[in-house]
């Protein structure tokens, strides 16, 4: 949990956290528990001196339907996460039982609902790329600052292709090799180095941080679907069960992201793992680097000609670059600054290229939404029975335990309008 300290917002110890919680949910499993004996000593001693002190029955009425609304709330409560009594009664410890089953389910719902391209860019519609950076570029210091960045790197490019000697090296020896290489086995050791150094974590906490803005976005579709699905319960009840998962997911997506050496962070070192076998072993990935290899390599072979115009080119824009007042990094400048500007003035322009990002996010979100779906449902699935039940009920159980107080309360006032009613039809006892 993330609170604010000292004006500064900053992340509980996930320890102590957890022990706030279950001395909490302790604390009102007794008061509900207590509650239940009250009603059932209220029982027994308004059913005992009913006879001498006949304004008791109303107690007795009371007492009854208090204790049978314990009861059943109780036993709902408890059948969520362990069997009552330890009897294996049948459709109970729902949640430890179905397991593999709620992630199954919540992985193809995520697939279904959220991670559908239409969603994914619906929401990125709502906000203008292209404005925004037109916006950033028409800033004179911005545009400068990207401008600088690009020319001080090319005067040192420019030197190494115009060199006579490097250029017949790199034809004869250089070229061939990289013919050679296997593009998808450098992509798996690029990715063992950046999982060596856990760079790959930041990737999971982003996504851990977009799945939550997801969940909280789409709530109420969520709630939908679920209602569509629980015909037999109140809607009241439907929601306050969504909202509830829908929480106790957020809770333990910020528990994964406070915590470091975390399980999922393990199980998901152990997934690129995966990926880094298949990228290194892959003879299909292995031919499109090839072929996109020696497409590149292509461009450099051409003729004399325009290799004397690109030495000519290139000695001028060394010179220049190298001046104290760059013309060409001016012009740079200039012309992110204009772009900038007319961006801002054409919408038409800005409406196209939001449609160019849209149409690539909607592209990789078809290729990859079921990975995401396979990743929710392995991840549920590794997870530890005991460990899961435990961590849903410290984040709903509190909220439980009020059911169970309110269910005593309702199922008292139950009685008493009962027996009231009987005594209006004159079958009062």
């Amino acid at each position: 949990m993330i609170v604010p300290i000292d004006g500064a917002f900053r992340r509980r110890d996930p320890a102590d956290e957890e022990r706030y919680k279950v001395d909490q949910l302790r604390l009102m499993q007794r008061f509900a528990t207590s509650l239940l004996g009250a009603m059932l000593l209220l029982l027994l001693v308004s059913a005992a001196y009913q006879s001498s002190f006949p304004w008791l029955h109303w107690l007795r009425s009371f007492a009854e339907g208090a204790a049978v609304g314990a009861l059943a709330d109780w036993y709902a409560v408890t059948a969520l996460f362990r069997h009552p009594l330890g009897l294996s009664i049948p459709h109970t410890a729902i949640i430890p039982v179905n397991k593999d089953r709620i992630g199954a389910s919540l992985g193809d719902f995520v697939e279904q609902n959220f991670l559908t391209p239409e969603n994914i860019t619906a929401r990125l519609r709502q906000h203008d790329a292209a404005q925004t950076l037109a916006q950033w570029l028409a800033v004179r210091p911005n545009s400068v600052a990207v401008a600088a960045a690009i020319t001080d790197f090319v005067p040192a490019v420019l030197r190494g292709m115009d060199d006579r000697d490097i250029r017949q090296f790199f034809d004869r020896a250089v070229t061939p090799q990289l013919l050679s290489l296997n593009v998808a086995r450098l992509a798996g050791r690029v990715l063992t180095v950046l999982t060596q150094a856990q760079r790959h974590q930041a990737l999971l906490d982003r996504a851990l941080h977009a799945l939550e803005r997801w969940l909280v976005a789409g709530q109420g579709l969520i709630k939908a679907k679920f209602s569509e699905v629980s015909r037999y319960t109140p809607s009241l009840i439907d929601n306050y069960v969504v909202h509830k998962f829908v929480q106790g997911i957020i809770a333990l997506i910020h528990e994964i992201a406070a915590s470091p050496h975390h399980e999922l962070r393990g199980r998901f070192d152990q997934a690129m793992g995966d990926l880094i076998q298949h990228l290194m072993s892959s003879e299909e990935y292995r031919k499109k680097g090839a072929e996109l290899l020696r497409t590149l390599l292509q461009h450099f072979q051409t003729e004399e000609y325009y290799r004397t115009v690109w030495a000519d080119i290139s000695q001028r824009v060394q010179l220049d670059l190298g001046s104290g007042s760059s013309v060409i990094e001016e012009y740079l400048a200039g012309g992110l600054v204009a772009l900038g500007e007319r961006l801002l003035a054409e919408p038409g322009v800005r409406q196209k290229l939001n449609a160019w990002w849209l149409d690539t996010v909607h592209r990789i979100g078809v290729r990859y939404r079921h990975q995401i779906s396979v990743l929710i449902t392995e991840v549920v699935r590794s997870w530890d029975t005991e460990e899961v039940s435990r961590k849903v009920e410290l984040e709903i159980g509190k909220d439980l335990q009020w059911i169970r107080i309110n269910g005593t309360l309702v199922g008292g006032a139950i009685g008493l309008l009962l027996d009231a009613g009987s005594c209006l039809l004159g079958l009062g006892r």
